[in-house]
């Protein structure tokens, strides 16, 4: 046997290690599908029948992925559509663990859709993928509002390029040099001025 198959060998349990490590550390994970469509493909002899998957994951902490995948069967493309969406997360930060820091906007292809900040009790006004998406990352109280096209794909999508476009307050403070009271200071100031002109 040559030195090149026995370290092959030797690294192929130590990798099963990592992947059954990194498993028992992502347990609190969270996926539920958003869609399953049945999808042909166009053969010589005919139609191949398979299914897609669309399926978000998350930790109801602020960890967000998502990512689709074909198979034969539905469980098959969900398994497959799952593990993919756990090596894209991404962490969005949230005001006091229950909603965004700001409001945000994002689109993709024909989607728009519009998110916005909500004091505590409001709960998740959204529909479709989004109120999905929401639940999994772990917001309370969000409003959200979704135009132009209603595929789910460009609805989850343009949603993701919203929450990427998030920021907390300390992430702006390190970026501008300012304290982190100042930029909280701003945001609750506006915000007042904003409730006051409402009430008049």
């Amino acid at each position: 046997m040559s030195e090149e198959k026995k370290e092959l060998q030797e690294k192929k349990p130590r990798a099963k290690r990592e992947h059954d490590a990194e498993a028992r550390m992502e347990g609190d994970l969270v996926d539920k599908v958003i869609h399953v469509n049945r999808v042909a493909k166009v053969v010589k002899g005919g139609k191949r029948f398979g299914f897609a998957a669309l399926v978000v994951v998350g930790d109801q902490k602020g960890r967000i992925g998502f990512a689709h995948a074909k198979a034969k069967e539905v469980p098959d493309a969900i398994k497959k559509a799952t593990e993919r969406a756990k090596q894209r997360l991404i962490r969005v930060p949230l005001r006091e663990g229950r909603t965004l820091h700001h409001d945000a906007l994002g689109h993709f292809g024909a989607g728009r859709v519009t998110l916005r900040t909500a004091p505590a009790g409001t709960g998740i006004i959204a529909g479709g993928p989004m109120r999905i998406i929401f639940e999994t990352m772990g917001i309370q109280d969000i409003v959200a509002k979704c135009t132009g096209s209603s595929n789910p794909h460009n609805m989850v999508r343009a949603t993701f390029d919203a929450l990427t476009g998030t920021y907390s307050p300390r992430y702006i403070a390190s970026k501008r040099g300012k304290k982190v009271g100042d930029i909280v200071a701003c945001r609750d100031g506006n915000s007042a001025k904003e409730t006051s002109e409402k009430g008049e």
